[in-house]
């Protein structure tokens, strides 16, 4: 979070590798108060991600696109991407 707090600028687009147990409760909705037009979000565990992005879909983003990556062959691991976008109301 220290990165994030030192940010002067507004940016366009916030691209979030988070650990496997995913973004941190606190950090979460302190990460979508930049209110960035979208979000790409890259997870190396399928239920963090599941639990990370209704808390994105409540503060107003929608998932675009979901895109799973084999990164690592002839094991169970999978790396999904995600793209969100802000919705305009």
């Amino acid at each position: 979070m220290k990165k994030v707090e030192e940010l002067k600028e507004k940016p366009d687009i916030i691209i979030l590798d988070p650990p496997r147990d995913g973004i941190h409760p606190k950090a979460i909705h302190k990460i979508i108060d930049f209110n960035p037009e979208q979000f790409i979000y890259v997870s190396c565990k399928p239920t963090s991600l599941a639990r990370d992005l209704p808390i994105f879909v409540e503060r107003g983003y929608k998932v675009e696109k979901v895109k799973c990556v084999d990164m690592f062959p002839m094991t169970p691991h999978v790396e999904c991407v995600t793209l969100m976008s802000r919705v305009e109301k």
